[in-house]
């Protein structure tokens, strides 16, 4: 869910503010108005001290008190600074009202007035609530505030992460194609030098594109079809390669870049013998919610000396599926019975 701009939310919350403080202090004007309809602006004046003062004393500490002292952790100061104003702000109506006395009406013998301690407390339990409801308005303000600030943390942290990722992948993955292309050098020239203008569109993709959190499918795609046809120039006729790319036209379904080449890289590296037919199917797949990866190719590993890559690839795959599409990815890998053939399967749903 998007969060609300921070003008927006401004501009909501003084205006919910105005609302229900303008409802609470024009209350008083339902009891001065006479019975011909006027209004007792006296009398209006007269009731409206005790919202007045709750108002105050809610901006007071909105403002002031619940900043300085509750933040800062010094309860006792905040505490101590409520009870004093509460306490001058009790007496205070007490006097205004005995020295400003309204008229009031005779009260009945059978229903005499309740003793006076009791309008002290009615004022000072009011303004306690008051004081309440600001500091439980201002914590869950400052709450809402300190979840943002940890989620945009959070979001830092894993941008920070994916790009030392994919700092990591590029020098990987032009190690391993600088390595094909000088293998090539040795007995072809004339592919050498194709290999070489396939490398330049591949380094335009990794230089620029990949350095943005999610590009277009349709750009990752094509980056895997000019990969493949690079792989095609080293690999000898006993190497069966099939592709299908199962995409929407000129899919613009963000996916974060080189996600599925190091599986590639990998079918290519393990896939591929040189002495024996060999084969590497790859398959992109788009749905209306999701996009499916499946790479299947024969089985040769490499003897423990062969260092060749070091094994991040796979690795990175596992941690930039966690980092970008957590809970959203599945990805079996599998291998034949008999050894003979290895499956990567990825599902991601959008």
């Amino acid at each position: 869910m998007k969060s609300i701009k921070q003008p927006t939310y401004h501009s909501l919350v003084s205006l919910i503010h105005i609302i229900c403080w303008g409802m609470f202090l024009g209350f008083p004007l339902v009891f001065a108005q006479r019975s011909d309809g006027s209004i007792d602006w006296s009398a209006f004046m007269h009731h409206s001290l005790i919202p007045a003062i709750l108002c105050l004393l809610f901006y007071i500490n909105y403002f002031i008190l619940i900043p300085r002292y509750l933040f800062q952790k010094d309860t006792t100061k905040f505490l101590a600074i409520n009870l004093m104003l509460i306490l001058m702000a009790g007496f205070g109506i007490r006097w205004y009202n005995e020295v400003h006395l309204l008229p009031m009406p005779v009260p009945r013998p059978d229903r005499p007035l309740p003793p006076r301690f009791l309008f002290y407390l009615r004022d000072v339990a009011s303004m306690c609530f008051t004081v309440g409801v600001c500091v439980a308005i201002r914590l869950s303000i400052r709450w809402k505030e300190t979840e943002e600030a940890w989620n945009e943390a959070v979001k830092s942290r894993t941008e920070a992460e994916l790009r030392n990722l994919r700092n990591q992948l590029n020098p990987h993955f032009l190690l391993n194609t600088l390595n094909n292309i000088y293998a090539l050098i040795s007995f072809d020239t004339e592919k050498a030098q194709q290999a070489v203008q396939e490398l330049s569109k591949l380094l335009r993709y990794v230089l620029y594109d990949n350095q943005q959190m999610f590009v277009p499918l349709q750009k990752e795609v094509d980056f895997i079809r000019n990969y493949i046809e690079l792989m095609r120039i080293r690999v000898s006729p006993q190497v069966t390669i099939r592709t299908r790319f199962d995409i929407k036209p000129k899919s613009q379904t963000p996916i974060t870049p080189l996600l599925f080449i190091s599986l590639i890289e990998n079918a290519f590296k393990h896939g591929i013998s040189p002495t024996e037919p060999s084969y590497i199917d790859i398959e992109i797949t788009e749905g209306d919610k999701e996009i499916c990866c499946i790479i299947k190719n024969s089985n040769f590993p490499k003897s423990e000396s062969d260092k060749s890559g070091s094994g991040i690839g796979l690795e990175q795959v596992r941690k930039r599926l966690e980092l970008v599409y957590p809970g959203c990815y599945e990805w079996q890998i599998r291998l034949s019975d008999d050894k003979k053939e290895y499956s990567s399967f990825i599902r991601i749903t959008l």
